[in-house]
């Protein structure tokens, strides 16, 4: 079985729009800091990189599912260019009252992707800046990290941005190792 972290986009991959407003152009993306080097880390270290991200405005048809296919791309390329790779971009394209499994807080795209990529979920960690991010993580079985963020939501561990969550991730990841390779009890 492999493991994977799952990310959170806005917030915790690029700048997020203000609050109440959606990234409606590929030309609105920007990339924060550390990240692109913090993927291509979990990847050298052996972990899938998924994103996970509740889109709202597709369903409110302020932004296009096209659109939004745009930002990813660009993601993608922007983490590529750095080293990293970005396994798979999951998106819950539908809004509060919308009867899915898949909108965070539900875990609905986490145990998607264990289904497609194999991944034991209780080795895999799910990063966010949201109360449901975590809650998503925490559904789905994952270890949780809080990138500044705050909730009512605890999570495992709080880190400043996602280069410090990834810090946290591959000590975590090293201590459940033992030295012959074998994963501790």
């Amino acid at each position: 079985m492999a493991r994977a972290v799952f990310l959170d986009r806005d917030g915790v991959i690029n700048r997020p729009p203000p609050e109440g407003l959606y990234l409606t152009s590929a030309d609105d993306f920007i990339l924060l800091p550390g990240v692109a080097e913090a993927i291509g880390r979990l990847n050298q270290a052996g972990f899938r990189v998924i994103v996970v991200t509740n889109q709202r405005g597709i369903a409110r048809g302020l932004v296009s599912a096209r659109t939004v296919e745009e930002i990813h791309a660009r993601l993608r390329m922007a983490v590529r260019e750095d080293g990293g790779e970005i396994d798979h971009v999951y998106v819950c394209p539908h809004d509060y009252g919308d009867a899915c499994a898949c909108r965070k807080p539900k875990p609905g795209m986490l145990q998607q992707a264990a289904r497609e990529y194999f991944l034991n979920l209780a080795e895999c960690w799910m990063v966010g800046d949201k109360a449901c991010d975590i809650a998503a993580g925490q559904a789905a079985g994952c270890h949780t990290v809080m990138v500044s963020g705050e909730g009512e939501v605890p999570a495992d561990f709080a880190a400043a941005n996602l280069a410090e969550a990834v810090d946290h991730i591959l000590v975590a990841a090293r201590s459940d190792i033992d030295t012959d390779g074998h994963h501790a009890k």
